[in-house]
């Protein structure tokens, strides 16, 4: 083996270990920032429908970031009508937050209609335990609006139809009215209005 054929080996070797070297770091400043390396606590709630949320889906905290759903299961008997548990790796340091959680509802996110978790906090309420499950608000189904807008538009055109049968018999009453006036009016005038024969 020349010595050519060594230094071009020992130059690959060079540049395959800086390459991995260099993928190792980026994936490690990835997970720092993805709060991989943080502590984390787990959560869960009860859902009926999840409506097309997925495992690794963000959560999140007045629009903070604050963990991933870890893992989604049906339930063997049904708590409070939900069937459907999601459970949650939430990042420790928002922990605090967390009992003042008082409403979890999964909602639809930029165009594509990602479904993600949005927990709503409100100041002055407290939650003892974060080791009972959370009762979930379930997304909004689209084809339940569909068909209550639907009966709307029904209920509409029969509005509709039905004005236009009041406004008809309106006309015809009106008509009458000013027939039988008219009349009345001819027979003051010809002085005839209380005479019977």
């Amino acid at each position: 083996m020349g010595k050519k054929d060594w230094l071009k080996k020992f130059v690959a070797g060079i540049f395959f270990i800086v390459c991995t070297a260099l993928l190792i770091g980026v994936i490690f400043v990835i997970g720092l920032q993805k709060g991989f390396s943080e502590p984390k606590f787990k959560m869960s709630a009860l859902f009926t429908n999840i409506g097309g949320l997925y495992w690794g889906a963000p959560v999140r905290m007045a629009g903070v970031t604050v963990g991933t759903v870890s893992n989604i299961n049906f339930l063997d008997q049904e708590i409070e009508g939900r069937t459907v548990q999601v459970t949650m790796d939430v990042l420790k340091k928002y922990e605090r937050q967390f009992h003042k959680c008082t409403k979890i509802g999964i909602i639809t996110e930029g165009v594509l209609g990602e479904k993600i978790i949005e927990i709503t906090i409100t100041p002055g309420f407290y939650r003892d335990s974060l080791s009972a499950p959370i009762i979930g608000e379930d997304p909004l189904d689209v084809q339940n609006m569909a068909e209550s807008f639907g009966q709307v538009a029904d209920s509409l055109l029969k509005s509709t139809e039905n004005i236009e049968t009041i406004i008809t018999q309106m006309e015809n009453i009106s008509i009458t009215t000013k027939r039988l006036l008219n009349r009345i009016e001819q027979r003051v005038i010809d002085g005839t209005l209380f005479k019977v024969f």
